[in-house]
């Protein structure tokens, strides 16, 4: 069924994402040192909030993958944005560490879940539309992410953890607001474009590079903003984090565009590439500048290597390629923040240093992917085509990133 405004529906969509992506996951980036300076937060504990909220997200995904029925109920779009509000309300009320992880991880599970509604509503509602407008949609992640670091900038909230929360909290509650007249997916839609032909070698290397970026992207996206705070003066982290958000907004579609024009393993290197140096940059170089041209970079790419990264999966035709990276993607976040934990006490050079040899390690096996990737592909009807020009799925937004929407 189409929808009368595409444009209301990216907004609608874009809002969904904002709370649940942007705010409800990303705000404790931001947060994250004013609760190590003003609650007593350890940096090793931090990492373990942190891991929670990732296992929490794996839970929700695996349950939109097992349940399909979550993924086209309004009431768990609404109830998953409810519950994650009140998650971030309830943070300031506690000093302990244990309930302070409880409600991360279940607002991980409620972040997953208002994702993979979202992403199926986009896959059946806008698929008749030009990509370009899945691709904004998913931008409502980078504008989370951006206003949760206006937040923490903001007077009043700028050096208290507790009044951080509760803005993030009410924030949260707007974007809810705008978010809930979202009609989510109405049936179940078919299984993604594929190739017709399961390429098992090449997505397992897909699927190596994709769980290794998951593990060397998390440890930026939960201590960028910490890192930058220990090299740069005032409130440089903050302003940097709200950079992420604003050059993640345009990137899935800028990806989306470029993939008309070159492979996906091809990108998927490059952006991988410009990942590691917006990662290594804060731990090599100090001062503001190189703070945000490394926000810039990583802002402009973590979305991005989402998208290609599934989307490639798709392309390759493998049975539940999709499900399949995201588990792989949840897992290598979940191992992340533990990995690093025990450089932490000296600072995060090391594990910023760490996190960029992951993420070379990923570009590594996509260099790899690109240099095998099968090029004959057997399109509809029988005729052969090139698959790094034509074998592509319409879109590379919703379809490429909904869990339930596996082969």
């Amino acid at each position: 069924m189409s929808i009368a405004s595409p444009w209301v529906h990216v907004a609608r969509t874009a809002a969904a994402l904002a709370a649940g992506m942007g705010v409800g996951r990303f705000v404790y980036t931001p947060i994250l040192p004013l609760m190590q300076t003003r609650a007593g937060l350890s940096a090793a504990a931090g990492a373990d909030l942190a891991t929670a909220n990732y296992a929490g997200y794996l839970l929700g995904a695996l349950a939109g993958i097992l349940v399909p029925a979550l993924v086209r109920s309004r009431a768990v779009l609404r109830g998953s944005l409810i519950v994650l509000t009140a998650t971030l309300a309830a943070m300031p009320l506690t000093h302990s560490t244990t309930v302070w992880a409880v409600l991360r991880l279940v607002a991980g599970v409620a972040s997953a879940l208002v994702f993979v509604v979202a992403a199926g509503s986009l896959l059946q509602h806008l698929r008749a539309h030009p990509p370009h407008l899945s691709g904004w949609a998913f931008g409502g992640v980078g504008a989370g992410i951006a206003l949760s670091g206006l937040l923490v900038l903001a007077p009043g909230t700028a050096s208290d953890w507790r009044a951080a929360w509760w803005a993030s909290a009410a924030l949260a509650a707007v974007l809810t607001a705008g978010a809930w007249t979202l009609r989510p997916q109405e049936s179940a839609s078919g299984p993604a474009a594929g190739t017709g032909r399961r390429t098992h070698r090449w997505f397992w290397t897909l699927l190596v590079a994709y769980t290794l970026e998951g593990a060397g992207y998390i440890v930026a996206g939960t201590f960028l903003v910490a890192a930058i705070g220990q090299n740069s003066p005032g409130r440089v982290g903050s302003a940097a984090w709200v950079l992420v958000g604003l050059a993640a907004v345009p990137s899935t579609a800028l990806w989306a565009r470029l993939a008309r024009r070159w492979s996906r393993p091809g990108l998927l290197s490059a952006a991988l590439l410009v990942q590691a140096v917006g990662i290594a940059l804060p731990a090599l170089v100090g001062g503001v500048a190189a703070a945000l041209v490394s926000a810039v970079l990583f802002g402009a790419t973590f979305l991005g290597i989402c998208t290609l990264a599934l989307a490639t999966g798709t392309q390759l035709g493998f049975p539940r390629s999709v499900a399949l990276l995201t588990a792989g993607y949840s897992v290598g976040q979940i191992l992340g923040p533990p990995a690093v934990a025990p450089l932490l006490h000296d600072g995060y050079r090391a594990a910023l240093f760490l996190a960029t040899l992951v993420v070379l390690a990923s570009a590594a096996a996509t260099v790899v992917l690109r240099i095998g990737f099968p090029r004959p592909m057997v399109a509809a009807g029988g005729s052969r085509r090139e698959s790094t020009k034509d074998a592509r799925p319409t879109h590379l937004g919703p379809d490429a990133l909904a869990p339930h929407s596996a082969d």
